[in-house]
């Protein structure tokens, strides 16, 4: 489980096959002090695991079902990523609650200047906008942003100089895909009011029997 808080940038150093899927070498660009093989590193929002390790440096394996639904399907030695190591139960939660899980990929569509903020929309397919709202919480590239509002296919969120600076979407220009994962309360909402599929589940029989009218019935709405 991560935060969206970045801690710092790496790039992509190696790409070798690994069966089906890949193994990817990470530079870090700071000291992974106290990680250890197995620990789980959110790459541009991607939780992996790590398998080899090196004081700057980790490797990575990656499954064909990540690459599919992931940028990972076209990374290239060079790429910046954003880096993040799995959150501890101590920690503050200054983002928001992110797996680590990818839901679809999106791809930058605009960039206005807003004052000394950057709105920046992101066009993505309409299954994954119904899990967002304005105000609500999004994962880009696993950085935590708020939805400043939402279109059947496509979102904006607003970019401070600070996140700018330290993540990857300060350079991703128009065209640039990004990963996106949607905040993970709404799918399971979605699934307890009357058993409907989300994006994870969709030959799940539908069994809930938790609806609006039980809701009314039992003084929650």
């Amino acid at each position: 489980m991560f935060t969206g808080i970045i801690e710092g940038l790496g790039s992509i150093s190696g790409i070798a096959a690994s069966g089906a899927g890949r193994r990817l070498a990470v530079e870090s660009d700071y000291l992974l002090e106290q990680t250890r093989i197995g620990d789980s590193i959110s790459v541009s929002g991607a939780c992996l695991t790590v398998v080899k390790l090196d004081p700057k440096r980790f490797e990575v394996d990656v499954s064909p079902e990540t690459i599919e639904r992931t940028t990972f399907v076209s990374t290239r030695i060079g790429d910046r990523v954003n880096l993040e190591r799995a959150m501890r139960l101590s920690d503050r939660i200054d983002g928001h609650l992110v797996s680590g899980h990818i839901d679809g990929i999106g791809m930058l569509r605009h960039r206005e200047n807003a004052a000394n903020a950057v709105n920046v929309t992101i066009g993505v397919s309409a299954a994954l906008t119904r899990y967002m709202i304005a105000k609500g919480s999004v994962a880009v590239d696993g950085i935590s942003l708020t939805i400043n509002s939402v279109e059947k296919e496509a979102f904006t969120v607003s970019i401070i100089p600070h996140t700018a600076k330290i993540t990857t979407i300060g350079i991703k220009r128009i065209g640039d895909a990004v990963n996106i994962e949607t905040d993970m309360i709404g799918k399971y909402v979605e699934r307890f009011l009357g058993g409907k599929t989300s994006l994870q589940n969709a030959n799940a029989p539908e069994t809930s029997g938790i609806d609006m009218d039980f809701l009314a019935k039992t003084g929650f709405i």
